[in-house]
């Protein structure tokens, strides 16, 4: 073969080799630029109750010690190394289910990037101290590990297993979505078939189960106790609280029954968080230590008395969740328990992260959301279409199985988060931009499939699914 034949290969594949390279270092950075910007990673108002794990040597309610170990980790690096691992995971989950969905190329991987990292609160997500970035990632992992992991390597297959396990473990509600995803998926399979492989159920449900395992250990290893992250009783109490249960409840019991709240239910507070984590009578009556038997009794005796009115505040809260979209709840200037823990036990770390912009109130997120929330709600939107356009036409490609994981995922978070601890925006940003992600594929798709090029992609792309 002569030489002007044969030196053009080698050229394309530096040029592929080089835009590889570009893709893996300019993605991440743009990812953690609300960080770079603000001068020291976000911090949220429940961020300090994870930093505290590995210094107090007990568990709090709704505070994983899996996420603490993690963060302790990090902390010598000013948690510079926590945001890294946060925003290479996402690089690495993101271009491989890009991968497995025919975009392959690097231009397309960095403008699917950047369109979430312009558009959705993905960026804002990477860059902060909160598990949240690894629920949404979570959802793409197990989907990948059920549905498409003949379609990688073992040794891919393996640490998405593992990233899948360490996620669900760092928050209730991520495990609580995982594992519905997961039955959804067994109730599936008899129409489905060879779709959702019974080996790809096996290796989710693995994860899962390490998970647990990895969380109870972690208990273990800090506070010497084989238990569960406390907490799910008292926040479920509180939603009850704010829906106006409790109070209903109280009124009708307390002449039979005698309950410390008895004496202050003409003066509870009107919302959950106003009661667990404000200046109420909850401190008063000895906070979780006190009050975790009276609330669980309530909570399980209410539901008994009022089902009709739990079923209804229940669709009714995880309709409201899944509008509840907007970026940065929780994440301003005002985060008095998170400054504390710090200053308590990262002395060192104190200038830095008070020189910071969001300690200066300087993130104006009612702008950014004037972006995120129409964006959010129009993607969320889209996807419905695009799952039912899919059942229309009875069409259920690897595009409509995604679709359908997300849309799960999605009413899932709204359902666990919703009726449990009442619609919040922080529950449904962390989940939502996987509706755009799905949205981005799908245009991704409908621009190639006229053109050669998207013929070729469609045809590597899975056929089995």
């Amino acid at each position: 073969m002569s030489d002007d034949v044969s030196t053009p290969i080698p050229r394309v594949r530096r040029v592929e080799f080089a835009s590889a390279w570009i893709v893996a270092l300019v993605v991440p950075l743009l990812l953690l630029m609300p960080a770079f910007w603000n001068a020291y990673p976000l911090l949220q108002y429940d961020t300090g109750g994870y930093l505290a794990r590995w210094y107090e040597g007990y568990l709090v309610p709704s505070r994983s010690t899996v996420f603490g170990l993690y963060l302790h980790f990090g902390e010598s690096s000013y948690f510079w190394i926590n945001l890294g691992v946060q925003a290479l995971a996402t690089l690495w989950i993101l271009q491989l289910t890009l991968r497995l969905f025919g975009i392959r190329t690097p231009l397309r991987i960095v403008a699917v990037c950047l369109a979430l990292i312009l558009t959705t609160a993905l960026p804002w997500l990477t860059s902060m101290l909160l598990t949240d970035i690894f629920a949404g990632l979570a959802v793409l992992s197990l989907f990948i590990v059920v549905v498409q992991g003949d379609n990688i390597s073992r040794l891919e297959r393996g640490l998405l297993m593992l990233f899948t396990a360490f996620a669900a473990a760092t928050h209730s509600a991520t495990l609580g979505v995982l594992l519905g995803l997961c039955c959804a998926a067994l109730l599936a399979r008899p129409l489905l078939g060879r779709r959702i492989p019974l080996g790809g159920l096996v290796r989710g449900l693995t994860a899962l189960a390490a998970s647990v395992a990895m969380l109870l250990a972690a208990n273990f290893a800090l506070s010497g106790q084989l238990a569960w992250t406390p907490g799910g009783v008292g926040v479920a109490f509180g939603r009850m609280l704010q829906d106006g249960i409790v109070a209903r409840y109280l009124n009708d019991h307390c002449a039979t029954q005698a309950l410390k709240l008895c004496p202050y239910r003409a003066a509870l507070p009107a919302t959950a968080d106003d009661f667990l984590w404000g200046q109420s009578m909850f401190n008063t009556l000895g906070r979780f230590q006190g009050m975790d038997d009276e609330m669980g009794f309530i909570a399980l005796h209410a539901l008994a008395d009022y089902p009709a009115w739990q079923a209804e505040a229940a669709l009714a809260a995880t309709a409201q969740q899944l509008t509840h979209v907007a970026t940065g709840e929780g994440t301003n200037g005002w985060i008095p328990h998170t400054y504390g823990i710090i200053e308590r036990y990262l002395p060192g770390q104190v200038a830095a992260m008070r020189a910071a912009r969001q300690q200066h109130w300087d993130i104006d997120f009612p702008a950014i959301n004037r972006v995120h929330v129409p964006v959010a709600l129009g993607s969320m939107l889209l996807l419905t279409v695009i799952l039912g356009n899919a059942l229309w036409r009875r069409n259920l490609d690897d595009l409509s199985l995604l679709s359908a994981t997300v849309c799960l995922a999605l009413i899932g978070n709204a359902a666990i988060c919703g009726v449990i601890s009442g619609p919040h925006d922080r529950y449904g940003a962390r989940m939502v931009w996987l509706a755009s992600f799905v949205v981005l594929i799908a245009a991704n798709r409908w621009f190639d499939h006229d053109s050669p090029h998207g013929r070729r992609d469609r045809k590597s792309s899975t056929p089995s699914l």
